[in-house]
């Protein structure tokens, strides 16, 4: 019985255990770096997705899984790591943020077409579109790629941060706003940044930028939809990809550094075009064009403005 609840004391507040830290698990880069930002000194960050790991492929160890259940707080995205998805419904923590349920999801495929939908505000915090379903299938978990997503999102995991160790309540607040403030200068840099462009269409590995191409009044051509590890691309769709960049005058297609960058340099190398990397930003690695997640997007924005003629 007291080892129970020895155990229980542990579980409740980081400033019952040893280092008086809050203890989060974080499935993957962006809830890592939301998790470090927000909770700075206060808390202990552990990331299941080591540097270098495809997310979307990660199998956690029993030892994982065990850990996972004695965090104080969990920062996870549900809907693109099933093994993790499994892991958090049962772990029993108390303390548990889904990234998902902060910001409204939309369905997107091979193409987003931004000029198709609209991007304003509903007065909520929430992007308005139609089709939203946090609970269907095939919804799009990159929401992170969308500062203002993303800023949607640090609001929910500096409460969950508070609830959690609620002495530190004023000073999670204060690093949400901090945080807050610089997603939405690095959103004044998209916008600003790609206003003045001769192109809207972009060609990527896989469908991971919808949101940021929709935000921006942008069009993403993927090769193989949402999933990254597609390897079933018809010749029907290169076919299209490659009319397509011809009639939009698409000079670049962009790869990723976490997978196989062979059909984007197949069809830049069929169409005479270049290659860049556009990261999705995954997880960070020595390959990274940063050292952490708004200098790798303010590394994209550079790229994009290359890609589209933008002045």
């Amino acid at each position: 019985m007291l080892g129970m609840l020895a155990l229980s004391a542990c579980s409740d507040s980081g400033g019952d255990r040893a280092d008086g830290k809050l203890h989060v698990t974080a499935s993957f880069y962006p809830m890592e770096f939301l998790a470090k930002e927000i909770g700075k000194d206060h808390v202990k960050v552990t990331d299941l997705t080591s540097p270098g790991t495809e997310p979307h492929d990660l199998e956690l160890t029993p030892r994982q899984t065990a850990d996972l259940g004695e965090s104080d707080a969990v920062v996870y995205l549900k809907g693109i790591q099933p093994t993790v998805d499994q892991a958090v419904a049962q772990s029993g923590v108390k303390h548990v943020v889904d990234a998902a349920s902060l910001t409204q999801l939309k369905k997107h495929g091979g193409e987003v077409d931004g000029h198709a939908h609209t991007t304003g505000d509903n007065g909520t915090g929430h992007d308005e579109h139609e089709g939203h379903d946090h609970e269907g299938n095939g919804n799009d978990p990159h929401i992170w790629l969308d500062p203002v997503k993303f800023s949607q999102v640090a609001k929910g995991v500096g409460k969950a941060l508070a609830d959690a160790d609620p002495a530190h309540k004023a000073d999670y607040a204060r690093n949400t706003d901090d945080l807050v403030k610089k997603l939405g200068d690095l959103n004044k840099k998209f916008e600003d940044g790609l206003k003045n462009r001769k192109s809207d269409t972009f060609i990527t590995t896989h469908a991971a930028f919808g949101y940021l191409a929709e935000r921006y009044g942008l069009t993403e051509e993927a090769i193989s939809g949402i999933d990254p590890e597609s390897s079933d691309v018809s010749g029907s769709r290169m076919k299209e990809l490659q009319k397509l960049a011809k009639d939009h005058h698409v000079d670049t297609v962009f790869f990723e550094t976490l997978t196989n960058p062979a059909m984007a340099k197949t069809l830049a190398k069929d169409l005479g075009v270049r290659t860049a990397v556009l990261d999705p930003i995954e997880g960070i690695t020595d390959k990274s064009q940063g050292k952490d997640y708004v200098q790798v997007m303010e590394s994209n924005l550079a790229a994009l403005q290359k890609a589209l003629g933008a002045k």
